[in-house]
């Protein structure tokens, strides 16, 4: 098994997907985890790749949020639409990264992962608040690559 297989427990990987319907509840906002073991570019332009490659370019107000995992090469970062970067400044992400970043450290992975994307939903309430004719665009699942 790959590294990426033992990651997470499945039961961790619903808890993550729950993570991402509760944020998603609070913003029109769309957010995905994606992990893969290794990446031999620079993970921000894997992160752009995936992002792509998930479709997540493609929602309506351009606020797809993805947290990318390279995890052999234990980094990981938050890549946000463009939608969001004409709005919110370069610190945006700080605080979803830095909650991640915590828990990571002391390797509970499943944890930081919630954190961040709640903290992530909760930034993106304030500029993309969720209303009553939105859909879920994308799908809540962990991708692999």
């Amino acid at each position: 098994m790959s590294k990426v297989e033992d990651f997470l427990t499945q039961e961790e990987e619903q808890e993550i997907v729950d993570a991402i319907v509760t944020a998603e509840g609070s913003t029109s906002g769309e957010i995905r985890v994606h992990m893969e073991s290794h990446t031999r570019l620079e993970p921000m332009e894997r992160a752009k790749e995936v992002f792509h490659l998930l479709k997540m370019d493609n929602t309506k107000d351009a606020n797809g949020v993805l947290i990318y995992v390279a995890v052999n090469d234990r980094k990981f970062v938050i890549c946000g639409d463009r939608g969001i970067d004409q709005l919110v400044g370069h610190d945006f992400w700080d605080s979803t990264r830095d909650s991640i970043q915590r828990h990571f450290k002391e390797g509970r992975y499943k944890e930081g992962l919630v954190a961040g994307i709640l903290e992530a939903g909760r930034v993106l309430q304030h500029h993309f608040p969720w209303q009553a004719n939105d859909t879920n665009e994308l799908s809540n699942e962990v991708s692999k690559g």
